[in-house]
């Protein structure tokens, strides 16, 4: 059966996406700020789609790792929503979504580029390719993908890209928007080959009071800008700019190095943040090789995800918790405190300012934060000597982890006593 007919209440999608359901434009960026819905009503597009037959979706983020954790959720979500659970296979060992009628959703990671070629779904071609969080997708990426979308079919290929703006350095805007002169008014822009849609949370007629009171008043400028209103933000105050992407896959160290962070969050507000690197000294060169999020971990759940992240090793962890760090060691884990201090956190920022850090480019969430981690401003733009507490729970993990490089003790001949220095760590 080629097609399934299921009746779809059309209130539940937002009245801003509706006129995009049937939208057969080649490449579509939907972006804006946080909350306006704009991931899940491409889920919901995705799954109608599906059940009308003739597309088959690939569905992909930077990191495999990001992909379960987000959109692969997203869609089974809209499935639930539509009631037509009994309509599709989820395996999500294989990572793939099948409907009864032969058509499938696959997800994957961007991380192996061989997988990504050799991607067949079991019946037709790829019609579809749903970039999510584009913004920590390279040039390059993008490209490839695009040449996946060949072959017969009597869909029209597309492809879709989702994200939040970031900053207007970024490729994707210089490659689609400043071309078109697009500008902080704009919401929509539509060509024979380009469509655009900005929309924000007041787009959003499904929101809770408090997250519309979060939005509204988000005190940090930049924030406000990016996740509030939608638009490119201007950083000009980031703290790091000695950093770099690389691929560390097929690296290894002798030793290193593991920070946590505690959290709970469902999303990107306050998550657990896990952090594996090594410092090489010689080279003054900090090596991040893993960095993730971990989200609704009660400490049953988070010793299991240490254990399998670290493999082992001393984590150094946020000292402000003592309570789960003792509950932690109960169940098997070598964890010890962080050490904090006047003017710790600065301290712990200027060590690895006047380092090289190179970040393995899976580690997407970290690049993210690193990208938008900035000073506080004075209502005159001057930068303060304090970060925004935002979005920073992997770099906080990160400053854990180099707690001994940063203030380890030089030794004295003949070392009689060893002592911290008195500003303590992190």
């Amino acid at each position: 059966m080629p097609k399934i007919n299921v009746k779809v209440d059309i209130n539940i999608i937002a009245p801003v996406y509706r006129p995009y359901l049937e939208d057969d434009t080649f490449v579509q960026i939907y972006f804006g700020g946080s909350s306006s819905g704009k991931s899940y009503f491409l889920a919901q597009r995705c799954v109608m789609d599906i059940l009308k037959g003739g597309r088959n979706y690939l569905i992909v983020r930077k990191a495999q790792t990001a992909v379960k954790k987000s959109v692969f959720n997203e869609i089974t979500k809209a499935i639930n929503t539509f009631k037509v659970g009994k309509l599709f296979d989820i395996n999500k060992s294989d990572m793939t979504i099948t409907c009864h009628n032969g058509y499938q959703i696959i997800f994957s990671g961007l991380d192996d580029v061989e997988k990504i070629k050799g991607v067949t779904p079991q019946k037709g071609i790829i019609t579809d390719i749903w970039v999510e969080e584009a913004t920590d997708c390279d040039y390059e990426d993008i490209k490839q993908l695009k040449k996946r979308l060949r072959g017969r079919s009597k869909a029209t290929k597309r492809l879709t890209m989702s994200f939040n703006p970031i900053f207007q350095q970024h490729w994707i805007f210089l490659e689609y928007f400043a071309p078109i002169g697009w500008t902080e008014a704009d919401t929509e822009y539509h060509d024979e080959h380009l469509s655009i849609l900005k929309t924000t949370y007041k787009d959003n007629p499904y929101l809770t009071p408090e997250t519309i009171y979060d939005l509204e008043h988000e005190s940090d400028p930049y924030w406000y800008n990016v996740y509030s209103l939608g638009n490119f933000g201007v950083l000009g105050h980031v703290i790091y700019n000695n950093w770099s992407k690389a691929d560390l896959s097929d690296r290894s160290f002798e030793s290193y190095s593991n920070g946590l962070d505690f959290g709970f969050g469902v999303n990107k507000e306050h998550p657990a943040a896990l952090v594996q690197c090594h410092y090489e000294p010689a080279e003054n060169t900090i090596y991040v090789t893993k960095a993730e999020y971990r989200f609704n971990m009660t400490n049953d759940l988070l010793a299991v995800e240490c254990e399998n992240f670290f493999g082992g090793g001393i984590i150094i962890a946020d000292c402000a918790r003592p309570d789960n760090i003792a509950d932690l060691r109960r169940r098997g884990l070598n964890i010890i405190p962080c050490k904090k201090g006047p003017d710790s956190v600065l301290n712990g920022i200027q060590w690895i300012q006047k380092c090289r850090l190179v970040v393995d480019e899976r580690c997407t969430d970290l690049i993210a934060e690193l990208s938008t981690y900035h000073w506080k401003e004075d209502k005159n733009g001057v930068s303060l000597p304090e970060p925004v507490k935002r979005q920073d729970d992997l770099l906080d993990a990160l400053r854990y982890a180099l707690m001994y490089e940063m203030f380890k003790p030089e030794p004295i001949a003949p070392v009689r006593h060893v002592q911290w220095p008195t500003y303590g760590g992190l």
